[in-house]
């Protein structure tokens, strides 16, 4: 593809000058895309890291740990011991006691099995229900590099889409031009002799 550009560069009879708009277009796309594209990555991905720094640096903030006791027994898993079993929880209604002193009800997600009255660890948000522990550093990174990925993703299909538009536009405009040379040339093939 990169010759045939080359090859329409050089002066050529049926050269027109949309083919010479297409080539330039296309070498400029391939040279753009690539240098662009990184450097999008890496600023949405350190956006996206900020940003999630300070959401789990607020999530420390307001959410803390309570010991709750099971209100009921937690469901057995229909494969005790596998590994399944390990990686499934629960949402079980639990009872624990907030730093105000009061008493409160939420459910929990717990192993599979738990009897009614065993204690576990939950993590509690500012509105008082059990909520997920705040993001880790993993979490953090992981999402950050997710949407650096896609910053990526979205310059390479950005240049593919401006690539397309400007193919058809220049293929449009080669239509109008042959519509226009028809037009003048018809005449002459269509008159009776």
């Amino acid at each position: 593809m990169a010759l045939w550009r080359m090859r329409t560069l050089r002066r050529n009879g049926l050269r027109r000058r949309t083919d010479v708009i297409r080539a330039w277009a296309g070498i400029v796309l391939l040279l753009v895309v690539p240098a662009v594209a990184p450097v999008a990555a890496l600023l949405a991905g350190d956006a996206a890291m900020r940003h999630y720094e300070d959401t789990a640096r607020h999530q420390r903030e307001t959410r803390y740990q309570a010991t709750a006791t099971l209100t009921r027994d937690a469901p057995r898993h229909p494969e005790p011991g596998s590994e399944e079993e390990k990686e499934t929880r629960y949402p079980v209604e639990v009872r624990f006691t907030t730093r105000e002193g009061r008493t409160r009800t939420t459910r929990a997600e717990v192993r599979p099995g738990l009897p009614a009255g065993s204690k576990i660890r939950i993590w509690v948000g500012a509105d008082g229900e059990a909520t997920g522990p705040p993001m880790s550093r993993e979490q953090i990174r992981s999402r950050g590099m997710g949407w650096g990925l896609l910053a990526a993703i979205g310059v390479a299909l950005g240049g593919a889409a401006a690539h397309a538009a400007t193919v058809l536009a220049l293929h449009r405009r080669n239509l109008a031009a042959w519509d226009a040379a028809w037009a003048e040339t018809a005449p002459r093939w269509t008159t009776p002799t």
